[in-house]
């Protein structure tokens, strides 16, 4: 027998299709006009708690920022309508950076022999401690303010030179994408799908059918560890046999 040959079944699954999926599993027929705009509105709202949760492990990225002799802040925002994000390599203009998770102090970075030194995600009480902010050297810290429109990276020792063959090598976590358009895809990776319309079914049962939230909900926390589970990430286990010898 034939199959599709395709993979591609979330690139063609639409916010309306979402919603529209959504609603079905609540048994709510035939929407329109103020259902779609709360459906989509709820969406929106639910991807913002995964990331209260810690979920979108699919918007971490790389980048590489470049320092600025006595600049010790860099600022990433929200989007270009909030203001102008630090200068990186190789892609300029980075927006909707959610936290910075690792960094490192990147020389000779063009060539094999680059070398990195991890900096010290340090909290507000211990950077609040340093006697003298202002003092320049080479970063071996780094302090992390999350704002409303813009996230904000300090380093300290404030960096003593401007070289085109050092930087600051980043892990940040993104923003998931709002939903959008009714024609646009979601910014989520195939495996959480199923996660997501049933975590928008549970959204809409609050407003439709109170008597389904606590059986939409177990589902919806059903899918999550699923999709959890899934979006670890895994390394090479090693199975050790053992003998076992009685008393003998």
């Amino acid at each position: 027998m034939a199959t599709s040959g395709t993979t591609t079944f979330e690139s063609g699954f639409l916010i309306d299709d979402v919603i529209q999926e959504a609603y079905d599993r609540v048994g709510v027929k035939a929407v329109s006009g103020y259902q779609l705009k709360s459906a989509r509105r709820s969406l929106n709202i639910m991807f913002q708690e995964w990331a209260n949760r810690g979920l979108h492990y699919w918007e971490i990225d790389k980048t590489n920022v470049d320092l600025i002799e006595g600049q010790a802040e860099y600022k990433f925002f929200r989007s270009s309508d909030d203001g102008t994000s630090a200068v990186t390599t190789p892609t300029n203009g980075i927006y909707g950076v959610d936290d910075i998770l690792e960094a490192a102090l990147r020389d000779n970075r063009a060539t094999t022999t680059q070398s990195d030194s991890a900096l010290t995600k340090i909290n507000r009480s211990t950077y609040s401690g340093l006697s003298n902010k202002l003092s320049k050297g080479s970063p071996s810290q780094y302090y992390v303010q999350r704002f409303i429109d813009h996230t904000m990276l300090t380093v300290y020792p404030t960096p003593d030179t401007t070289a085109a063959a050092k930087h600051l090598a980043i892990y940040f976590v993104k923003r998931i994408q709002d939903a959008g358009g009714y024609s646009n895809t979601a910014d989520v990776p195939y495996r959480f799908v199923p996660c997501m319309t049933a975590g928008l079914s549970y959204y809409l049962s609050q407003k439709e059918k109170p008597e389904m939230v606590q059986q939409m909900k177990m589902l919806y926390e059903d899918e999550l560890q699923r999709a959890l589970t899934e979006d670890g990430s895994s390394s090479s286990t090693f199975i050790t046999p053992q003998a076992y010898y009685p008393n003998v």
